[in-house]
């Protein structure tokens, strides 16, 4: 039984090893855009949102009377003529014109008071946030793999350190702790 033991024990190392060796990059990349998506509220990790509050250089022409090329002289002020898309009055008094990516100009047309709102994309931040959102077949397929080793990575770690440290001492102990702390969360709080 001895040998049966140290043949799974020394398995269940060179597994563990190889496996975690292999996801410890996926990890690292779930880990990075978890704790970005975790901070939506004050972090948006798909853009970047920039404001800039300016008076506009030159005098309005009635609401009634302001025309598309109007909007792209006001537009060339802030560089941006080559991006409309579209512009409407929200209400009285007031004009917005969006743009080519989301970014977007509110300008108060009696005051000539705007605020640009200027929008990037955040290209590796929103590239890796996706991957949490299951972004297609193969990233599926791919992702219940990685589960599956992340189970074997567990079940091998379980296997590989015997006696007060391992699975039936102080490891089982820290093993019920990691699963108590979710559900706690889940259920309580």
């Amino acid at each position: 039984m001895g040998n049966w033991a140290n043949t799974v024990r020394r398995w269940s190392r060179n597994i563990h090893r190889d496996i975690s060796f292999l996801f410890s990059g996926v990890l690292v990349v779930y880990a990075i855009s978890g704790i970005a998506l975790n901070h939506k509220d004050s972090f948006n990790s798909n853009f970047d949102i920039k404001k800039s509050v300016y008076i506009v250089g030159q005098a309005l022409p009635e609401q009634q009377d302001i025309k598309k090329k109007d909007v792209l002289l006001l537009l060339e002020e802030i560089g941006e003529e080559n991006q409309y898309t579209k512009h409407y009055f929200p209400e009285k008094g007031s004009l917005k014109v969006f743009l080519k990516g989301g970014s977007n100009l509110v300008v108060d047309i009696a005051s000539g008071h705007a605020v640009y709102e200027k929008v990037t994309r955040r290209p590796f931040f929103s590239a890796i946030s996706r991957l949490h959102y299951n972004p297609g077949k193969w990233w599926t397929t791919f992702s219940d793999i990685f589960a599956i080793s992340l189970l074997v990575i567990v079940l091998t770690g379980f296997l590989m350190i015997k006696g007060r440290r391992g699975l039936w001492g102080i490891g089982g102990i820290e093993l019920l702790i990691g699963i108590a702390i979710p559900l706690f969360f889940l259920f309580f709080w």
